[in-house]
């Protein structure tokens, strides 16, 4: 299971990396590998969009399963992925990569500090 040193962690397997106050957010290697084979992205917001922490960003279909996918950091929604809509395998292919899901203005980057670093996510997966 890959776990980047450089991204942070939320519990609920989305990953977040921030560069000058811009969050570029995806699904982690071990929500795509319980995922499985991923067959349909379906995003809730768009472009401008004001979100918070907890609000629901894409829902994920896969061959197993559906899962929501949710904001780690609060802010403005400045792009959104949208050859996942066409190429939804590519999350299975390279979540860390091209298959980044949003990219957010990032409002208030002490929310960052509630996350967990590479280390402690890999600890918590180990323990599921």
């Amino acid at each position: 299971m890959l776990v980047p040193e450089n991204l942070k962690y939320q519990k609920t397997d989305e990953w977040v990396k921030v560069e000058n106050g811009i969050a570029t957010i995806g699904i982690t290697d071990f929500a795509q590998d319980s995922l499985s084979d991923v067959v349909f992205v379906e995003f809730e917001v768009d472009v401008d969009d004001e979100i918070k922490v907890g609000d629901s960003m894409a829902t994920i279909e896969s061959v197993k399963a559906a899962a929501e996918v949710v904001f780690p950091v609060s802010g403005k929604v400045i792009e959104v992925n949208q050859t996942l809509i066409d190429t939804p395998e590519v999350l299975n292919e390279s979540p860390y990569e091209e298959g980044w899901l949003v990219k957010v203005q990032v409002t208030d980057e002490s929310e960052l500090d509630k996350l967990m670093d590479a280390p402690a996510y890999d600890a918590y997966c180990q323990e599921r």
